[in-house]
């Protein structure tokens, strides 16, 4: 047994996970042991291609690529190509990847990592929950070998990205997010609330992307229209929800202040379906589920992303 880390990436490329990703490529301690896909940024024929074109950039054709859900549990959802363009990566016509994504489905893959590496796994989930809930209904054993499942996900006091109460990636597969946060006894979830505290700044992130790197000048290219998307309607500063994620995944040392609260997720609101309850007072007297992401170092994530770009 190795002392790295096996880490496995649950995600939907899209741009803020191409960065999350090229962290985690970056991370030494970490062995990533698989990505699994679904959709949820955009559709998942083109966040598999994403995902296997990103290793492919990166020279990681070690990693496994899994296909997973194609859709929501139950209810269509919209995507999100109107931010990240419609492929996910800015539809700037980069060439298809050279290899294809593995025969096994990606909530098979899941559970058979979940084994393969019981109690030391890190899954890390940067999209809509859909892959492991359905792992869930296969094996309701599955967090028992999970060592650590860090969430990106939710608006812990309902200042949502998509509508005024939910985050995209639990109001894309509400019942996913449900099943999923019922199952697991204890994660980590870093919401777009703590995203928006974390903002980076665009002239800083146009710097860091003229860096002489393969991985610079891809996500550069890549992530432009999502840079101008995010420049005209929040000004000066640009998030990325899935790197903030991945660097408390990471680098959870780094957390200058985690409260645990008990976290539900709303079905059936007309106004309210896909935001994620958070009990401040635990007044329902459910125990605490979620550790949730108040602040990180800046000065820590921002080193992590700059890193990460100009990683050859």
């Amino acid at each position: 047994m190795t002392n790295t880390i096996p880490l496995l990436i649950d995600t939907d490329p899209g741009v803020d996970d191409a960065l999350a990703l090229l962290m985690a490529f970056n991370d030494t301690r970490h062995d990533i042991v698989g990505l699994t896909v679904t959709a949820g940024n955009v559709g998942l024929q083109h966040t598999v291609r994403n995902a296997l074109k990103l290793c492919e950039v990166a020279g990681r054709h070690d990693i496994p690529v899994h296909a997973g859900s194609a859709s929501p549990l139950l209810h269509p959802s919209p995507d999100a190509g109107y931010v990240h363009g419609r492929d996910g990566f800015g539809d700037v016509g980069h060439p298809p990847p050279r290899r294809e994504a593995e025969a096994e489905h990606a909530a098979l893959a899941i559970l058979r990592l979940s084994r393969e590496h019981a109690g030391r796994l890190l899954l890390v989930a940067l999209g809509p929950l859909t892959n492991i809930a359905l792992a869930l209904k296969l094996d309701p054993t599955l967090p028992q070998r999970i060592a650590r499942l860090v969430i990106m996900g939710g608006a812990v006091s309902s200042h949502g990205n998509i509508t005024p109460a939910a985050e995209f990636n639990i109001h894309f597969d509400p019942e996913a997010a449900h099943i999923v946060v019922e199952a697991f006894p204890r994660f980590d979830l870093v919401d777009w609330e703590a995203v928006l505290v974390h903002g980076l700044q665009q002239r800083e992130v146009d710097s860091w992307l003229s860096v002489d790197s393969p991985r610079a000048r891809f996500y550069d290219m890549i992530s432009r229209q999502t840079r101008a998307w995010s420049a005209e309607r929040r000004g000066e500063r640009w998030h990325s929800a899935d790197a903030l994620a991945m660097a408390h995944a990471l680098h959870p040392d780094a957390a200058t202040q985690m409260l645990e609260r008990p976290v539900a997720v709303e079905l059936a609101g007309r106004l309210t379906r896909g935001a994620t309850l958070v009990d401040w007072l635990r007044q329902g007297g459910q125990p605490d589920n979620a550790a949730i992401l108040m602040a990180y170092d800046q000065d820590r994530f921002q080193t992590l992303i700059r890193e990460a770009l100009a990683a050859r």
